[in-house]
């Protein structure tokens, strides 16, 4: 069988892309899985990283002098994964790189075969909004893009706006393997009252959600807002929780296992995915939360980023507001009847073999088979 290592700084059993990845490539390739964490899968060979290693450079003097290299190979994750897999340089003939921080790594190892990049944000940009990243780091991730990238075999991202953005910047043409949920044959629930809409996902500042509360605060009866959220900033879900203390239509809820979400989403009619554009990543991000509705068979409200409102008015699965602010949310939900959510959910219906992973990874299957066919 063809040998594939996949790598990535990550803890593999909480990663859901690099999971797919795992899923897809085990049954017909001898995968080696490298990252943070126990084995993720019984028919693959795993290297955990030691958990208390780090993937982001730390040397303040190698970042601001430019000695990026050093401070990449410096990285105790680098360090302890270069150490481990030093036997194994020119061995592999094919590695799946995730992310950019894996790339000189992949580079080193040398596969006979190539090297597939699938990345999972916009690296350059990734944490614009932190000034101190955008000093210290955002330098340091473009020079692993300008380096590596054009060495790369070919690559994926996870969504229109950022493969277009890293062939403009870097001339490494990219295809899209979205954030898509697996294909679940479900019917979409009849719309009742009142027209119960979620939100769900990681509660960073940010992503400004406290619009969505305001827009609960004096919108139309008839319509409630539940909340899901993974604490990410301490103190964040807290000040969100006092906001809505007045607002009787919103809820917060504890979070569900991943392998319940879309059960979980499918108790509800809308799922409302808005963030503003307060960073590139976000302006142009597809989220795992749009395709969850879309297997959960909800309809979906989206602010105005391009590609999910693309997405969004292509397979007619909801509504796309003016804006990412409170006022943009309630004009679109006084628009709301249950004749017109039953149609968003079976548009959704419609979409939802199109938008499933089984059909997103597609992309990754060609990638590497590619690579493997290689003498």
């Amino acid at each position: 069988m063809t040998s594939l290592m996949i790598l990535s700084f990550s803890e593999l059993v909480r990663d859901p892309r690099v999971q797919r990845q795992i899923e897809l490539f085990a049954p017909r390739y001898e995968v080696t899985t490298v990252g943070f964490g126990p084995s993720p899968h019984p028919d693959v060979r795993h290297l955990e990283l030691p958990g208390d290693t780090r993937a982001w450079p730390s040397s303040k003097k190698h970042l601001l002098t430019g000695r990026y290299r050093r401070a990449y190979w410096d990285m105790s994750a680098v360090r302890a994964a270069r150490e481990a897999l030093a036997g194994q340089r020119g061995a592999m003939d094919v590695v799946l790189a995730n992310d950019v921080n894996t790339l000189p790594l992949a580079l080193w190892l040398a596969p006979r075969r190539g090297i597939h990049a699938d990345l999972h944000e916009y690296a350059p940009r990734e944490k614009e909004h932190v000034r101190t990243w955008r000093w210290f780091i955002a330098p340091y991730q473009r020079w692993i893009c300008r380096t590596c990238l054009p060495r790369v075999d070919s690559a994926t991202t996870v969504s229109p706006g950022l493969a277009a953005e890293y062939e403009r910047q870097f001339g490494v043409p990219m295809r899209i393997v979205t954030n898509a949920a697996a294909h679940e044959d479900r019917s979409p629930r009849p719309t009742a009252s009142p027209i119960r809409l979620l939100h769900t996902g990681v509660a960073r500042a940010n992503r400004r959600l406290e619009a969505m509360i305001d827009a609960l605060r004096e919108g139309p009866e008839g319509i409630t807002l539940d909340f899901m959220l993974v604490p990410s900033e301490p103190g964040y879900i807290e000040q969100l929780q006092e906001r809505a203390a007045s607002v009787p239509a919103v809820t917060f809820r504890d979070p569900v296992p991943y392998a319940q979400l879309v059960e979980t989403v499918a108790d509800y009619d809308m799922s409302v995915v808005m963030f503003p554009a307060t960073t590139f990543n976000l302006e142009h991000s597809l989220p795992n939360k749009l395709f969850e509705a879309v297997q959960a068979r909800t309809g979906v409200i989206v602010g105005p980023s391009p590609d999910m409102a693309e997405l969004v008015r292509e397979h007619g699965i909801g509504l796309v507001t003016a804006g990412a602010d409170a006022d943009s949310l309630r004009t679109v939900l006084e628009e709301l009847d249950a004749e017109r959510v039953d149609a968003f959910k079976r548009a959704a219906d419609a979409a939802a073999h199109e938008l499933s992973a089984e059909v997103q990874i597609t992309a990754w299957d060609e990638a590497v088979s590619a690579l493997a066919a290689r003498s």
